[in-house]
């Protein structure tokens, strides 16, 4: 493993470089205001009518349109979400690509699977925050920062990497370090620690418990607290410490039911499928159904939103959370 700290990265190199932060959402806001405070050039591309285009104003910046920041940019981070990204590129951005730009993603999706085609004489570089903006503009206000991982997919002016480093400095990420990665590990991973494990795996396990108590004759509430709302607190054990302080944490017997119960839940044939779905990411076949789905208007995908959005344990944890008013002053 490979890790770059500030010692490593110089932002005299972008010193006299225009950056276009393309969207004002979680990562954008971040990053453009991280980059700003580091003392770079940043203008920021965000369609008006929206709350983004608001915060952007309020953040002290006057919002331009893609087309604006890609002609005046010498380095142009994408950072709306994946499935806009080939069109907004292909009518608002490549036709302002000229030799020696830089074109930067915090995801290496659509250059991975070949939706987004660079000419070959601009630089394309990749620095993704492992969190979320709010997290990655927390920290740095902080004098801290949030680990992130860097790579270059092409590197046409011979400084790609250095660039991209200089960008990581920017936004904080090389004072907590920076791992060198490439596009298509960052996609893959990213992908498979989505569906198998943090979204859909942990997502389709909490239902399959609630379901199993609740068919057992359980009250839905108690299925709730036990399989659901109590996730977060092992979660946060697990963030802070690993396995080592969560089992510290917990009785001896919930440590030991964890040992002897845990690999009957999650055996060899869930290995299996897990396999399976690292196969469908690697060989692209995950990829071409998600960019059908949004060719076809993402009638599949909304359907399944709301079949999910439905689930029973939806209505009861609507239900318990107003008891909860912490959650509330929270939002």
């Amino acid at each position: 493993m490979q890790v770059y700290y500030d010692k490593d990265a110089d932002l005299k190199i972008l010193s006299d470089k225009l950056i276009a932060i393309v969207g004002y959402g979680s990562q954008g806001h971040a990053h453009a205001l991280n980059l700003r405070d580091s003392g770079l050039n940043v203008i920021v591309a965000q369609r008006p009518g929206g709350p983004n285009y608001d915060l952007a104003k309020k953040h002290g910046f006057d919002p331009v349109s893609v087309k604006e920041a890609a002609e005046k940019a010498d380095i142009i981070q994408i950072l709306i979400p994946d499935q806009h990204q080939p069109r907004v590129y292909l009518e608002d951005i490549k036709p302002y690509l000229k030799k020696g730009k830089v074109l930067g993603f915090s995801h290496g999706f659509n250059i991975h699977f070949n939706q987004i085609e660079p000419p070959e004489d601009v630089d394309v570089i990749m620095v993704a925050p492992k969190g979320p903006g709010h997290l990655v503009r927390r920290e740095y206000e902080k004098g801290v920062g949030v680990p992130s991982l860097a790579a270059v997919y092409q590197d046409a002016s011979g400084q790609a990497w250095d660039i991209a480093l200089a960008y990581a400095k920017g936004i904080g990420a090389t004072r907590a370090g920076v791992i060198k990665t490439t596009f298509k590990e960052e996609t893959e991973t990213d992908l498979f620690g989505e569906q198998a494990v943090l979204c859909g795996g942990v997502s389709q396990l909490i239902r399959s418990g609630f379901e199993t108590l609740v068919e057992a004759g359980y009250q839905p509430e108690i299925a709730y607290f036990e399989c659901f709302h109590e996730m977060k607190l092992i979660v946060d054990l697990l963030y802070e410490g690993g396995f080592k302080l969560m089992h510290y944490s917990i009785s001896d017997t919930a440590e030991y039911g964890d040992y002897v119960s845990g690999p009957r839940v999650i055996d060899e044939k869930v290995k299996e499928n897990m396999k399976q779905i690292l196969e469908e990411i690697q060989n692209g076949s995950f990829a071409k159904k998600w960019i059908l789905e949004n060719q076809a208007g993402q009638v599949s995908f909304k359907a399944l939103r709301k079949k999910y959005h439905s689930h029973k344990i939806e209505e009861v944890g609507d239900r318990l959370r107003d008891m909860m008013p912490w959650l509330k002053e929270k939002k």
